[in-house]
């Protein structure tokens, strides 16, 4: 027993671990979207069944030692895949489809060692079943959900802060050559065991089990696929608008697999009526806090309403889930069955929905077939019970149809792929002056730029690149001579409005539709007589495979929703940077954030590199939109301008913050208080 116990435990624990290692080491590829963290959980979940399949396969279809010997064969084989680090082959042009190129980069990198931990649980489990008739396997899978939340909590907090990303690598690599020696010791010892049979030791009850019928799998795929759409809609939800960090999903991801540990565990963890008293109140809450759109930037409330539901939600399929497991015979079936509805929800959220919804709806639909399960499992009990269900189905379809309809008011374009929904608004500032109408292009629930129609207005530079933001400061001081300016993150183009004959103004954008939509939406790119280049791509990628470009200003305004592209705030990246500059050229970096203080971060990566540092604050006293930049320069004589002075703020800088680089950083410091 305890030998299958530590094996179990250090593969879960090493199964959970490499998902934020090998996702943190791609994220910057990949320009720090959250659509990495939703296509690794894709693949993990997709090998997650393979392994489960394997391990029902090699139980059901190969007897011992055959099944064992080939175990041992395939443990021994995945250690060439030793160390786990992702070759920089893989890093995408400007146009490869993320997801593609993101799952095919996971199968090399991490395939068969992944493919052999997913297997481990179930394939144990069988071991002991056969070894130990009469006791219960299950609490051996509560066991390694337990070990996968320990690892999950445990990267944002001890895993992350202490290594580097390198020595991330390597020490799970030095773990799993562990794993491999005692699953080899297991495996050998197991080639012995009978198997589920009567003449094998086993209790008639267990090999006489009848099979599940259809209509019982159907439910366990279903009630699995519902907790995994639920566990990524919610990831998205958290992600977009923040920053696709670690913590962010992390979090989400332990509170799903504690449902799992409390429902499997062996005791009665869950309490039927209970669980189903707070979910008909939790996914009305959730309902709420999704249509209302006064509520959807109070970070902390958004955090607890919907990491509750998640797990109310999750306790809801998983509990039952567990009242409707089978014994021992069927285990290996029950968790095929199970992890498959892992891999469809996964793919429902990460690649379906992409392509087929026009906004991130995923969340509030879900809650709506939940309501309805919820219902249509209690249709035997009392009227009043039964008018419970029925009147939270109904509030949560409410929801969704009000969710719908204010998403879409005043929208004439609305786009969404794998980097994000994009939404082009027509508005009227004045109802009483058809002059004032004006477009904005929305990301997520952020907006990224605005033009007003009328001619005279609509060469005007516009919300966070006024005359007086960070940036137009920096631009207009390096007026009367010819300049080229660099921009990282399209948006509408507004920067262009800057420009003159003369000039030249480079934008960079990793997603494809953002071009197309600032070219067909708005004028800013036609209207200047600047010459103008776009970059698909990465910019940082792209950046460094570019001779030096000798930019007299370049602007950082890389943003997915209000999520923060990390790789672009290190200590290499600004080093990056400057080899494109001119020697008096100005890096702007637009750090403007509800939930993250990004300012000491930068002005520490500016003292070690020996550049001045100044924090420019926008506010726009009409109750307009503000912004923060911080602009990084060897041009003294720049900063020194009346112009900037005069708006120019303090910064406090944080000793106890470490230098942010490629290898490290850690957004949690820098949550704003």
């Amino acid at each position: 027993m305890p030998l299958y116990a530590a094996t179990i435990f250090l593969s879960a624990f090493l199964l959970f671990l490499v998902q934020p290692i090998l996702a943190k080491q791609i994220l910057p590829w990949y320009g720090g979207t959250a659509v990495v963290w939703t296509t690794c959980m894709v693949f993990f979940q997709l090998v997650l069944l393979l392994g489960y399949s394997y391990a029902h396969w090699i139980t059901t279809r190969i007897k011992s030692p055959r099944q064992n010997q080939l175990h041992i064969v395939l443990l021994v084989a995945s250690l060439v895949f030793l160390p786990i680090v992702p070759d920089v082959a893989w890093k995408p042009g400007g146009e490869d489809n993320p997801v593609v190129r993101i799952l095919m980069l996971l199968f090399t990198t991490i395939g068969l060692p992944y493919f052999l931990l997913s297997s481990t649980s179930p394939l144990l489990q069988a071991w002991f079943a056969r070894g130990h008739p009469g006791a219960s396997p299950y609490r051996l899978f509560a066991l390694s959900n337990f070990a996968s939340m320990l690892a999950l909590l445990g990267y944002p907090l001890l895993f992350e802060p202490a290594f580097e990303l390198p020595g991330q690598s390597t020490y799970w690599s030095v773990g799993y050559a562990a794993f491999v020696v005692v699953c080899g010791v297991l495996a050998w010892r197991s080639r012995t065991l009978p198997p589920l049979t009567v003449e094998g030791g086993q209790v008639a009850a267990t090999a006489e089990e009848v099979r599940p019928g259809a209509k019982q799998i159907a439910l366990w795929l279903t009630l699995s696929a519902v907790g995994s759409v639920t566990l990524l809609a919610v990831s998205n939800h958290l992600t977009q608008n923040v920053s696709s960090i670690p913590l962010l999903w992390v979090v989400p991801l332990a509170i799903y697999l504690l449902t799992f540990i409390l429902c499997f565990e062996g005791r009665v963890w869950y309490k039927r009526d209970v669980y189903l008293g707070f979910l008909v109140w939790i996914v009305c809450v959730m309902g709420w806090f999704l249509a209302d759109k006064s509520l959807q930037f109070e970070l902390l409330w958004q955090i607890g309403v919907f990491t509750a539901g998640l797990f109310f939600i999750c306790m809801f399929c998983h509990g039952e889930l567990a009242m409707r497991r089978p014994g021992p015979r069927h285990l290996t079936l029950f968790y095929l069955i199970v992890s498959l509805g892992g891999v469809v929800g996964g793919v429902l959220v990460g690649i379906v929905a992409p392509v087929t919804l026009p906004g991130y709806l995923e969340l509030e639909i879900t809650l709506v077939v939940v309501a309805h399960i919820a219902l249509a499992l209690n249709l035997t009990r009392p009227y009043p019970i039964i008018g419970m269900f029925a009147a939270a189905a109904i509030f949560t379809m409410g929801a969704l149809v009000y969710r719908v309809h204010h998403f879409m008011q005043d929208t004439i374009h609305i786009e969404r792929n794998y980097y994000g929904v994009m939404r082009v608004k027509e508005t009227l500032a004045r109802d009483d002056d058809p002059e004032t109408k004006y477009r904005s292009l929305v990301h997520g629930a952020i907006l990224h730029g605005e033009q007003w129609l009328a001619d005279k207005y609509k060469r005007a530079a516009t919300t966070y690149y006024k005359p007086d933001s960070g940036v137009g400061k920096a631009i207009l001081a390096l007026e009367g001579k010819p300049i080229k300016v660099g921009v990282i993150g399209l948006g509408t183009g507004t920067l262009a409005a800057y420009g003159d004959a003369d000039d030249v103004y480079r934008f960079y954008d990793i997603n494809p539709a953002v071009e197309r939509i600032a070219r067909t939406y708005f004028t800013y790119l036609s209207d200047t007589p600047a010459k103008v280049e776009v970059v698909l791509g990465d910019a940082r990628l792209q950046l460094e495979r570019e001779a030096p470009q000798n930019f007299d200003v370049l602007a950082v305004d890389a943003f997915s929703g209000d999520s923060i592209p990390v790789h672009l705030i290190t200590y290499e990246a600004v080093g990056a940077f400057l080899r494109h500059m001119k020697p008096d050229g100005v890096i702007a970096y637009h750090v403007s954030n509800r939930f993250l203080d990004l300012k000491p971060v930068l002005l520490a990566i500016a003292e070690k590199h020996g550049i001045e540092y100044a924090f420019i604050d926008q506010r726009d006293k009409d109750g307009g939109t503000t912004s923060d930049w911080i602009l990084l320069t060897h041009n003294k004589a720049l900063l020194a301008k009346p112009a900037m002075v005069e708006s120019t703020e303090p910064v406090v800088p944080r000793p106890d913050m470490r230098l942010w680089t490629d290898s490290y950083s850690n957004l949690i410091k820098v949550f704003r208080d």
